[in-house]
């Protein structure tokens, strides 16, 4: 049953609208996503864990849900935000409506909102807290996001790694390559196997001498939620690696590389999200549009002399890649393996498994 409701951000502004999706409440970090497509993979990024996800296309759920176009087991945003959702897709994979999907997932959505104000707002005070309240007065629930905490304050890498390792395809003699489990999307293990490798997915935590036991020929840091600057577990074993198997970091994994090497990242005003974001390839100055979802980016100024600025931001300048001079190591802060976005930066992993055959054939 359709209720009214309110997006209430920390700032005490608040917008009224419809309920969708589940009756629940939930609280978290509001962003937006520029991408006009692919509002099922962004459901399903655990990248979004803990965040309130607003995308600018104006109707969303038109094409309904499928059972291809998951990216991990569940929904990972805390809340969804449109201008106008469709309850009658028209799709021939359609299995059931976006409502539908946010109910079985127990997410609330909020529908009738002005996107395009909201968005315009985003940009000039930057991401904040915010409420999707049923059945709550405004007042009440600006109370419940200030006794929340912050965003910032929390690992959700903790809460969205998988708990055991597991194999993606069937486990033949190919070589192994590992996936560290910070928030990944199924397409990257989805891409690893169509590479010709075997592929392991690992929790988070999985120590440096269990990694190294493995025999991997490389590993690769997936994305994931959250502030970088809580993962010492994880850069910890980040610098144990390093120089001893050729390493690939993405979005999350590539600001962990930095950070293993003594670099810093700090927050940017409202992130990067979507499918539309320019990016130079510093070695070839080909430009590529690229899938985006990161807040955090890996700052310029106290960047070690042995990592190399390998991709550019060109709306920001803000840095989208480094290599290391020497070792077989190489990150990109957006992704590659899409889902939702663009395909054109698949080249992304050929580069690195060229790394992995040539550094395994030069010992």
């Amino acid at each position: 049953m359709i209720k009214p409701a309110y997006l209430v951000l920390q700032d005490g502004s608040f917008y009224e609208g419809e309920s969708f999706g589940s009756n629940d409440t939930a609280i978290g970090e509001l962003v937006f996503n520029t991408s006009m497509t692919g509002y099922q993979e962004m459901l399903t990024d655990p990248s979004y864990s803990g965040q309130i996800v607003m995308p600018t296309y104006p109707i969303i759920g038109n094409y309904g849900i499928n059972e291809n176009d998951m990216e991990s087991n569940s929904i990972k945003v805390s809340g969804f935000v449109v201008r106008e959702h469709c309850l009658d897709p028209s799709h021939s994979t359609s299995i059931m409506n976006l409502s539908d999907y946010l109910i079985s997932n127990g997410i609330p959505g909020i529908s009738g909102i002005d996107t395009r104000s909201l968005v315009r707002k985003i940009r000039s005070s930057g991401v904040m807290m915010g409420m999707i309240a049923i059945d709550i007065a405004p007042e009440e629930a600006l109370s419940s996001i200030k006794n929340h905490p912050q965003y910032d304050t929390r690992n959700f890498v903790e809460e969205v790694s998988t708990i055991e390792k597991y194999s993606w395809g069937e486990d033949d003699n190919a070589p192994l390559i590992l996936v560290s489990d910070y928030g990944l999307k199924y397409n990257i293990l989805r891409i690893l196997r169509s590479k010709g490798f075997r592929v392991m997915a690992l929790p988070s935590n999985t120590t440096y001498e269990e990694i190294s036991a493995m025999r991997p020929q490389g590993i690769i840091l997936s994305p994931g939620p959250g502030d970088p600057a809580l993962l010492d577990t994880q850069i910890d074993i980040a610098k144990h690696l390093l120089g001893e198997i050729p390493m690939m970091g993405i979005c999350l994994g590539h600001q962990i590389i930095a950070r293993a090497f003594g670099a810093e990242t700090f927050k940017l005003k409202f992130g990067h999200r979507g499918g539309n974001h320019p990016v130079k390839d510093e070695h070839s100055s080909r430009v590529y549009i690229t899938s985006q979802n990161h807040g955090y980016a890996v700052d310029f100024n106290n960047l070690p002399t042995d990592l190399v600025v390998s991709h550019t931001n060109l709306n920001d300048g803000t840095i989208e890649g480094l290599e290391h001079k020497d070792l077989p190591i190489m990150s990109i802060q957006y992704h590659s393996e899409a889902s939702p976005g663009p395909l054109d930066n698949i080249y992304l992993f050929d580069k690195f498994l060229r790394k992995v055959e040539n550094y395994w054939n030069d010992r």
